[in-house]
């Protein structure tokens, strides 16, 4: 292995791959979301400034014949292992940040290294915006790769759905286009198909205009008011009368920082113009709230903002999911510094509808709005790692338990949440899991992008 960084250095020079002597190195492990990622030991990174450096860095590798690696855009998928490789080489795509929108169509090519708070201050001035990502420091790449949740999702669908075109290093170095009119089948399968088929360095990007600004709360009520909450936001979640401007989260969140367990609300509306407060949201904002630890309104840009599913259709899927929070606390409530949150996110089909045949999610046939469900602990010690993993689990199967009997599950994962345990590709169901098993053989018969890069997730192995 440090034989094939070192025929890296040959190839593109000193200055692009780091060592673990090098004080670079370092700051690349840092510049991970999370320390389970940074605690991984790459044998070296590997910094391409152009997508004929990554050519010749995948003919490289490949030509090893057994040389592990991963793909990094903005490092943001929480477990090891999935952007970074143990032992092997990382390819830190962060170099590939180009972002030129072209004036006459509205289109932004986005080089994947870029990160969407990058984005949005290149199109906030010109009063353009692109339903992407909604944290600052979130990568292009991955997000979009993954399908993609966005404020402006209810309006413009997945983020997925805005990329025009894809340009992708595939397993044997070559650099092809994919949108709707060439390689149309590889086009479909990178929007949700994740790093299954290739490096994808650039992103071309459907914008529109956005001269108005983003309103924007967080609320936190007393537990008290839970089965309140849980009736207004079935309403709010009904896809016969929902207010495609509007996004939400909301959820429970126990810290002993904040008293127990309370309901936290972050509410955004995408058009404030003239608005104090959308009327879409008054029956939230109108529950008893503990103001001392909330956050209040907000307007400004979205740059500035920048910085697992189950239909729901009954607030007794909300209460259900609650009773197993509640439950589950059991477990985790005496660890030190442990925070334990629960959020629930609307997937109305104004989003998931929206151009469903030209993504590989496999939700076409849905009609009813979905809930994501995101589990986000957070603990400072890493000796409490399996403890929390054993709850995360337990939990998850309590709430799916719940839903099914209901009659309320959905097997969708979303791919942006989902944990490693999970089988995020075939939650896509059986066509769409044909559909990228053909393309990989295609475009990768040798199974590069699975074998040698198995970070992440990946496509089931044909049984044909």
């Amino acid at each position: 292995m440090e034989t094939q960084c070192e025929a890296l250095v040959s190839l593109l020079g000193a200055d692009k791959v780091l060592f673990p002597k090098n004080p670079l190195y370092n700051e690349s492990l840092l510049s991970y979301f999370s320390p389970q990622a940074s605690a991984v030991k790459p044998l070296c990174f590997v910094l391409p400034k152009t997508v004929d450096d990554v050519s010749t860095i995948v003919k490289s590798l490949v030509s090893a014949g057994s040389c592990k690696f991963a793909v990094r855009g903005g490092g943001h998928m929480w477990f090891p292992g999935a952007s970074i490789s143990p032992g092997g080489v990382t390819v830190d795509l962060r170099g590939l940040n180009s972002l030129e929108l072209s004036t006459d169509n509205g289109i932004i090519p986005v080089g994947v290294g870029a990160t969407w708070d990058q984005v949005y201050a290149k199109l906030d001035p010109l009063g353009r915006s692109v339903a992407g990502g909604r944290v600052a420091g979130v990568g292009v790449g991955g997000l979009t790769l993954g399908g993609g949740l966005s404020y402006f999702g209810p309006q413009y669908g997945w983020t997925c759905n805005q990329a025009k075109l894809f340009e992708v290093v595939l397993a044997d170095g070559s650099v092809v286009h994919a949108s709707a009119q060439q390689n149309v089948d590889l086009w479909k399968g990178l929007r949700g198909g994740l790093n299954n088929f290739g490096i994808v360095t650039r992103i071309e990007f459907v914008t529109f205009e956005q001269h108005g600004r983003i309103w924007s709360t967080l609320t936190i009520n007393p537990s008290t008011v839970v089965d309140e909450q849980a009736k207004i936001y079935a309403n709010l979640m009904a896809s016969d009368h929902y207010d495609e401007r509007a996004s939400f989260l909301t959820g429970w969140a126990f810290s002993p920082k904040a008293g127990g367990t309370v309901i936290t609300d972050q509410l955004i509306y995408t058009e404030a113009s003239g608005i104090e407060c959308p009327p879409f949201y008054k029956g939230i904002l109108d529950l008893p709230a503990i103001p001392s630890i909330g956050i209040p309104p907000v307007v400004a840009s979205m740059g500035t903002h920048a910085k697992n599913s189950i239909p729901f259709n009954a607030p007794q899927a909300a209460r259900e999911a609650y009773a197993a929070f509640s439950a589950s606390l059991a477990a985790v409530r005496d660890l030190t510094g442990l925070t334990w949150v629960v959020s629930l996110e609307p997937l109305p089909p104004h989003i998931y509808a929206r151009g469903a045949a030209e993504n590989c999610l496999g939700l076409a046939d849905r009609t009813t709005s979905l809930v994501v469900c995101l589990l986000s602990p957070a603990w400072p010690n890493a000796d409490q790692d399996e403890q929390v993993e054993v709850a995360v689990r337990s939990l998850v199967a309590d709430i799916e338990e719940s839903a099914k009997k209901l009659g309320a599950y959905d097997p969708y994962v979303y791919a942006g949440y989902a944990a490693p345990w999970q089988d995020v590709i075939t939650s896509y169901g059986p066509e769409s899991v044909a559909h990228l098993q053909q393309l990989r053989a295609r475009v990768d018969p040798k199974g590069i992008f699975t074998q040698l890069a198995p970070g992440g997730f990946k496509i089931p192995a044909s049984t044909t």
